[in-house]
């Protein structure tokens, strides 16, 4: 098999590479298992020094990976850069307090002394997708290697420079030969992967149809997991919003990595007594955002990943119309070779819709008008899905009510969702389980182990 790197602004391939054979995938495992064992040994000072060289290199090498990203899968260079900058913020987070978070726990017992202490657990496969190339992937790496384990990445088959790239930076800046390693294989070939003995744990982050598969191999494997998966977030605008600043934000809650996001709003869930101001501010944000070429300093939105992510978006527009949904703005294909979709707003959209029920991973937003806080919460609440929510009032008590209430593992009040490597990010339900960033998700790929001691 073939894997294709190719430009999702003009259609055209910029690389082939050869699929990695068994032989190479064993020889990968077989080096990081090695690697594994002589870096869970080395002290966390040691380790710090590796990961602040990585984020020296990071922001040294920016320009190159962003121009990568903007090739490969069609984001614009500012995103990228930015990118690549929060990629080094986590390095340098990882660096400072991963010692702290897995420093031995004394336990008042009455043993003569007795302790949890966090020990790493081996090569752990991180199984990641395109839509964040680089920060998806660092966001598992720093903790996982911090902590002392040894990593295989098998990246999303459409971003494989990306994923070359961050192997050669690991490569480059001094860690262990083996101990983070790149297989370029296709999706079929996972489940093996995750069954190999040498593998420990695994993480994914995908659509929650690839979490079931991976969940249940995992799970024959008797492996840990964590899923960060789909999203269909809420934005939640009551009637004492700042409506023309909640409009403003929602266009880039929406719009964010040309809607590609799993935390990015998708349901706008308004209640009646602004919805018109609301609306008004919002399709006009929405209009404004130029859509282009990724390369194009000027570009807010460059195009879809792929074109068949693309198709399947406009197939999720259509559906929506046809039950009922209307178009405010967007919702056509532009001409041209690129795999372009206009920022779409929908209204009227109604449960049974696929811009309800499903999460639509490009520029559109569905908008839901209810009539109060309790039915905006249960609309809210009304999704398969419960990664992120916004919630937009001017009473930050309120805010709070809401939040408590909402079905989400991260809920921000007056403000877009995002992830921050202090914060614990993931979600519940069809969203998946586990937690990346902060203390929580650097203790999911370690062995809690209670220590006795008597005399």
């Amino acid at each position: 098999m073939t894997i294709e790197s190719r430009n999702p602004a003009t259609g055209e391939v910029l690389e082939r590479f050869d699929e990695a054979g068994p032989e190479a995938v064993d020889a990968a495992l077989a080096r990081a298992l090695e690697a594994f064992v002589a870096w869970r040994a080395t002290p966390f000072a040691a380790r710090a020094d590796r990961m602040r060289a990585l984020a020296r290199r990071l922001r040294e090498t920016k320009a190159a990976h962003a121009r990568t990203m903007a090739l490969e899968m069609g984001k614009p260079l500012a995103d990228g850069e930015a990118e690549i900058e929060k990629c080094a913020w986590g390095c340098d987070f990882y660096a400072e307090h991963a010692a702290g978070f897995l420093a031995a726990e004394p336990r008042v017992t009455d043993a003569a002394r007795s302790f949890v202490r966090f020990d790493p657990l081996g090569p752990v496969l991180a199984i990641m997708p395109w839509n964040f190339p680089y920060w998806q992937v660092f966001r598992f790496l720093a903790p996982a290697l911090m902590a002392g384990n040894a990593a295989i990445l098998k990246h999303a088959s459409n971003v494989p420079r990306a994923a070359l790239a961050i192997e050669a930076l690991v490569r480059d800046t001094g860690f262990p030969p083996g101990l983070f390693a790149t297989v370029l294989i296709g999706g079929e070939r996972a489940e093996a992967l995750i069954g190999d003995p040498r593998i420990r744990a695994v993480t994914l982050t995908g659509s929650d149809r690839a979490g079931s598969r991976v969940a249940a191999a995992a799970g024959r494997a008797i492996k840990k997991t964590v899923l960060e998966l789909g999203g269909s977030d809420p934005f939640v605008v009551l009637d004492d919003a700042d409506v023309a600043r909640a409009a403003r934000v929602a266009a880039d809650a929406r719009l964010v990595n040309g809607g590609q996001s799993c935390i990015a709003a998708k349901r706008f869930v308004v209640v009646d007594a602004v919805a018109d101001a609301f609306l008004d501010g919002f399709v006009a944000e929405m209009g404004s955002r130029r859509l282009g070429d990724p390369l194009d300093r000027a570009t807010q939105i460059g195009p879809q990943a792929r074109h068949d992510l693309r198709d399947a978006l406009h197939r999720q527009v259509e559906e929506s119309v046809r039950r009922g949904a209307r178009v405010l703005l967007g919702g056509t294909v532009p001409p041209g070779p690129g795999a372009f979709y206009p920022p779409t707003v929908l209204a009227a959209v109604e449960p049974g819709t696929p811009a309800f029920d499903e999460e639509t991973f490009g520029p559109v937003a569905a908008v839901i008008r209810v009539r109060d806080e309790a039915a905006a919460v249960a609309v809210a609440n009304r999704s398969q899905f419960g990664l992120g929510a916004s919630v937009w009032t001017g009473d930050p008590a309120r805010g709070e009510r809401v939040a408590a209430a909402i079905e989400a593992g991260l809920v921000f009040v007056n403000a877009q969702v995002k992830s921050d490597p202090r914060l614990p990010f993931g979600g519940v339900k069809r969203s998946g389980y586990g937690r990346e960033l902060a203390e929580l998700g650097i203790r999911e790929f370690v062995n809690v182990k209670t220590v006795w001691m008597e005399r």
